[in-house]
């Protein structure tokens, strides 16, 4: 668990040394270490008169201090929560050798019996605690949390607020939206929550949680949604609401309520210094959960549509590059060998901009809704291709887990670290790539002339270019032999070796058909050209280069 928990702080580079955690630790022991400061009273003036509005509009509602209560609600709830509490054996990792006691010593019972197991006689383990939260959605025993409350257990027992305890089966998980599925076998039907819908939520409706925080027993929390859609580099498909409800360690997996007693969210992770609740807690939205659930209580997985596609930010530049008004939509980067665009419905360059009938406004906004949609479903996509909106039908794969890594992103390459850093799609000769950077040009006999542009020397994809730049013979563009320091080009870390394969969506095949291209956009009165660049092996990246 705590390198899951790790995983996390390293994703939230805050100010004033603040780090996202899970909110629940995996010993139960650090739980109750903490001390538990009660806030300090504080004072409100009178909220200030804003302008009065005109007499055809009703003037909102006000509420100094929220809800008059939500005792009533808590209380039909409060069963339906539980107490989840894992055990995991973890086996000792010390090597240290047995101290050598004379034979007939006094001592000798008490060191054989203290390092017995050393020297390969199996060492003995220590049990690992775990608490968390979870909440019954079926009277027969179905119960939701997350995937790190119970990843790793071998042990998982249920508490209810009745005192009862029931052994609980692990169902499913996804790691992905850390989300996980438990069945208990209750004697009779338990007390249940239904999901509501949290597209239905506003930024300022009240919520309230209800979870187990520090291992105290159910704790109900009140508070407000202070935002929604939150990407908190999480996983792939983050669309959190964030609220200021007061969400400690304990309380993962615990619900997120609305005023009607429907569950919106599961709680999963805060920023906090201390792991305390500092008020920025994230929940899992129920329009995100809500089709992992039922999938993981159907079939014990998740089943996810794919599209197949490689996509990267369309940023100002390319959409200026483009002829767009705004930057929205996602840049196709590549199409996957094998995946459901078999007959070229979408391309690379298109821009997707609606997916089955969902908008798409920034790149993120698409492997969610394609994950949530069915497999084998044929849904309509609308994209920009040549500067026109068209629509195609693409029939659905199914996403399996080991092609998450790479099957619907790639990064930026104006991002791109230049190093190379984390970024997994780096190859040979692309952004950050030693071998495209540092390569020794050939000998200027061995190439045809060159034609100049934009800093770039470029030149006819010849057998020479091949043989030189080691260029695979499927490749098909203009090459280019050389970039000036200090140029457009060298800005987006173009290098010798790559291949001008199109220039604003429209393919090159010569040296003249770049420079008339670049021409033609700046006519046009565009300030920045999108270039899709291939390395020597065939990977493919789009980069905007200025052209004033």
């Amino acid at each position: 668990m705590g390198s899951h928990r790790s995983s996390f702080t390293r994703t939230a580079a805050l100010a004033l040394s603040t780090a996202l955690v899970l909110t629940a630790p995996f010993e139960a022991a650090a739980q109750v270490a903490k001390p538990i400061t009660p806030p300090t009273a504080g004072t409100a003036g009178p909220l200030p008169v804003p302008p009065q509005p005109s007499p055809s509009i009703a003037p909102p509602g006000r509420t100094a201090q929220g809800p008059d209560s939500v005792a009533d609600l808590a209380a039909g709830l409060l069963d339906a929560v539980v107490n989840i509490s894992t055990s995991q054996n973890v086996k000792t990792d010390d090597d240290a050798p047995m101290p050598k006691v004379p034979q007939g010593s006094p001592f000798q019972d008490f060191f054989d019996e203290f390092f017995k197991g050393q020297n390969g006689q199996g060492a003995p383990g220590r049990k690992v605690e775990s608490l968390g939260s979870g909440f019954v959605i079926d009277p027969t025993g179905y119960i939701v949390t997350n995937n790190h409350v119970i990843e790793g257990a071998d042990d998982i027992e249920v508490n209810f607020a009745n005192g009862s305890k029931l052994k609980a089966k692990l169902i499913g998980t996804d790691t992905k939206t850390d989300l996980a599925v438990l069945k208990v076998e209750p004697k009779k039907p338990l007390t249940a929550v239904p999901l509501g819908d949290s597209r239905a939520m506003r930024i300022g409706d009240w919520v309230m949680a209800i979870g187990n925080p520090f291992g105290l027993g159910g704790t109900v929390t009140v508070g407000i949604i202070s935002a929604r859609g939150r990407n908190i580099n999480a996983g792939p498909y983050d669309n959190f609401i964030q609220t200021d409800a007061a969400i400690n360690r304990g309380n993962s997996g615990g619900p997120l309520f609305n005023m009607k007693g429907e569950v919106i969210g599961i709680n999963t992770a805060i920023i906090s210094p201390s792991g305390g609740s500092i008020g920025i807690g994230f929940s899992v939205p129920t329009e995100l959960a809500s089709n992992v659930i039922t999938q993981l209580k159907d079939f014990g997985e998740t089943r996810r549509g794919w599209l197949g596609v490689r996509i990267q930010p369309v940023t100002d530049d390319i959409a200026e590059s483009l002829g767009m008004d705004t930057p929205r939509g996602a840049l196709v980067a590549g199409i996957i060998e094998g995946g459901p665009i078999s007959k070229g419905e979408i391309k690379t360059g298109d821009v997707i901009t609606k997916f089955d009938g969902r908008d798409v406004a920034e790149m993120r906004d698409l492997p969610r809704v394609v994950a949530e949609s069915p497999v084998g479903k044929a849904v309509d996509v609308i994209v920009i291709r040549d500067g026109k909106e068209m629509t195609v039908q693409v029939t659905l794969g199914r996403l399996e887990d080991a092609d998450v890594a790479n099957a619907e992103t790639a990064p930026s390459s104006d991002d791109a670290p230049a190093d190379g850093g984390e970024d997994g799609n780096v190859g040979p000769g692309s952004p950050g790539s030693q071998e495209g950077t540092d390569q020794a040009e050939p000998p200027a006999a061995e190439l045809p002339k060159s034609d100049e542009v934009l800093g770039m020397k470029l030149a006819l994809l010849e057998a020479p270019n091949r043989r030189s730049f080691g260029i695979a013979d499927d490749i098909e563009g203009v090459v280019i032999t050389e970039v000036e320091k200090g140029s457009a080009a060298a800005e987006r870390r173009i290098a010798a070796g790559d291949v001008i394969v199109e220039i604003g969506q429209e393919a090159m095949k010569t040296p003249e058909d770049v420079t008339a291209r670049i021409e033609e956009l700046k006519a046009d009165g565009r300030r920045n050209a999108l270039l899709m660049i291939s390395n020597k092996t065939g990977e493919l990246r789009f980069v905007t280069v200025r052209i004033e």
